[in-house]
């Protein structure tokens, strides 16, 4: 499918609910979501879905020629004051209902928003209404580009972390810096456009940090090394978590692992359509309570992944909504021991009618180097 048909179909479903929350049209302004409508990457952008006509992107002057090449099947209005002069238009157009994503506009937006209307009209201003996290709804599901786009950015962090570990950069001596350093390095090499976020290297007693952020501790022999990493490719993040040894491994090191790699698996199998997001969580995080480190995980199972690192769905205790076939997701499971060390093992999944298709595929094997 086209990059045009693509974003015509994702602008369809979208004027589809609209209609029938009895909308006349939707301001799109997170750009995140404009990019998924209308194939637009600039920093300054918002999009009209009209319920019956033609869209219109907003952007200013710099934009001009990268929007009509990237979003050619849509209406170009250029205006430094991109938001309200959509708003306007809706309003010459003759919206009534005009949808809103209230996650994304400030209280100061919608004040400008609402004087705007009230302005460019004669008549009673339209009414605002929030349309919630309607695009956002919509992403949790990729189709198959996503997915490819996905698929090359798992197979990039597969190889840099591949490629490091065959050429000795994770040994004892080094600092989390220079490793992180290498990493990411080594995927913009394999061309990653960007890194997925700060990769998270965790050595020794650091790897009981579920997020610590890499510094000048220095790698040692009998460490766990913690690598949480991903890369950007097509717009689109991996995730992908390994922990391993450094030199040779202790029995509370290899039970540890022995444990987050049974709940890790736990928590693949139960990745079906319509299973219950706070169910996927509960049969990973069961296998560590019940050997007693309920307490050590202390983090939800897992998130959606796409355009954002983290989106929905997530899968967490408290999570609500059940899983469909085509969302992208993480389970990352993990057992803390402070002042000790800790593991994580995450993958990023495609939920599907069959087994979830697995995209991450370096070895789960606890690797000892």
């Amino acid at each position: 499918m086209g990059t045009v048909s693509r974003t015509a179909a994702r602008r369809e479903a979208l004027r589809t609910t609209a209609a029938e929350r009895g909308l006349d049209a939707v301001l799109v302004t997170n750009l995140l979501n404009v990019r998924y409508l209308t194939g637009f990457t600039g920093s300054n952008g918002a999009l009209l879905v009209r319920t019956d006509g033609v869209d219109i992107l907003g952007t200013d002057g710099r934009y001009t020629t990268q929007a009509g090449i990237q979003a050619p099947d849509v209406e170009l209005l250029i205006d430094r004051g991109t938001v309200p002069a959509l708003a306007r238009e809706a309003v010459r157009r003759g919206a009534g209902r005009i949808g809103f994503e209230s996650h994304d506009v400030t209280v100061d937006g919608l004040a400008q928003l609402e004087r705007v209307l009230a302005d460019a009209t004669s008549r009673s201003a339209p009414e605002l209404t929030s349309v919630r996290q309607a695009v956002e709804a919509q992403r949790a599901i990729k189709d198959d580009d996503e997915i490819e786009a996905l698929r090359r950015a798992c197979a990039v962090a597969d190889q840099a972390l591949a490629e490091l570990a065959a050429e000795g950069a994770l040994r004892p001596g080094r600092t989390e810096l220079e490793v992180g350093r290498e990493l990411d390095a080594r995927m913009l090499t394999l061309g990653a456009e960007a890194v997925s976020f700060e990769t998270i290297v965790a050595a020794g007693a650091n790897s009981a940090i579920p997020h610590h952020r890499p510094d000048a501790t220095v790698l040692r022999d009998g460490d766990f090394l913690k690598l949480d990493f991903g890369a950007t490719v097509d717009g689109y993040h991996s995730d992908m978590t390994r922990t391993l040894v450094l030199g040779h491994a202790a029995d509370w090191q290899r039970e540890i692992y022995a444990l987050v790699a049974a709940s890790q698996a736990a928590g693949r199998a139960a990745l079906a359509v319509g299973a219950d997001v706070a169910a996927v969580d509960s049969a990973s995080r069961s296998v560590i309570a019940d050997a007693g480190h309920g307490d050590h995980f202390s983090h939800g199972l897992g998130h959606g992944v796409g355009l954002e690192i983290h989106e929905a769905p997530g899968i967490g205790p408290l999570g609500t909504g059940s899983l469909a076939a085509g969302m992208a997701v993480t389970v990352e499971p993990g057992v803390y021991l402070p002042g000790r060390g800790g593991v994580r093992i995450e993958d990023t999944l495609i939920v599907t009618a069959d087994a979830p298709e697995l995209l991450t595929l370096t070895s789960k094997e606890l690797l000892v180097l």
